[in-house]
């Protein structure tokens, strides 16, 4: 009797042995499994994010030389119009992500800053000048100048780089949905993200 009680007792504890390594294994193997997925989904997220623009103005440029003790004045003036093709992009391939996986967290380490780019196709129009005044590099180099001041304060002014923020967020708000479904938590530095707007939040 006492042999068959050992011999219980054995099977029992062989039982149980069994299914908690089983339940470790199948534990590790979501876990691997989790942070595949979390990890292709980073992957994913890493491209070149484009948002385009384009923008027009017109201005007179004028300028005068005074000569001959102020008593004559060289005049020039033109009519420039320009035409700009604006890009502000974000390389997420830039991304940089922490994965901890004893305590399921992702944390975004570093978010890329907007690349503006501004491509102005600068065309000039009734181009007058004085003998004693022509135009020169110094007032093409002093007309880009000012186009290109013009023209940051115009994309300020727009809604290009929200549409451009929108679509970065929109990005990282895959791997947001897919560490969240995961159970996993999503933290940028010390921050944890806990809803879309959060990332938003973080940019501005």
């Amino acid at each position: 009797m006492r042999r068959i009680l050992i011999l219980i007792t054995i099977i029992v504890l062989g039982i149980f042995t069994y299914l908690y390594f089983k339940d470790k294994s199948d534990q590790r193997a979501a876990l691997s499994q989790a942070t595949e997925l979390i990890e292709k989904e980073i992957k994913n997220v890493g491209k070149l994010i484009v948002t385009e623009g384009s923008f027009a103005q017109v201005f007179t440029y004028k300028d005068s030389k005074k000569m001959y003790l102020d008593i004559l004045t060289a005049n020039k003036k033109a009519l420039v119009v320009v035409n700009a093709k604006v890009t502000i992009a974000y390389d997420l391939r830039a991304l940089e992500t922490d994965v901890d996986i004893a305590n399921k967290t992702i944390t975004i380490t570093h978010i890329p800053k907007a690349e503006i780019n501004i491509n102005p196709d600068i065309e000039y129009y009734d181009v007058t000048q004085d003998y004693l005044n022509q135009f020169g590099a110094s007032d093409y180099n002093t007309i880009k100048k000012r186009v290109m001041v013009s023209l940051k304060k115009k994309i300020e002014a727009s809604d290009l780089r929200e549409n451009a923020e929108n679509r970065l967020i929109a990005e990282l708000s895959n791997i947001y949905v897919a560490v969240n479904t995961l159970g996993w938590t999503l933290k940028y530095n010390k921050t944890e993200i806990t809803n879309s707007q959060e990332l938003k939040n973080i940019l501005d």
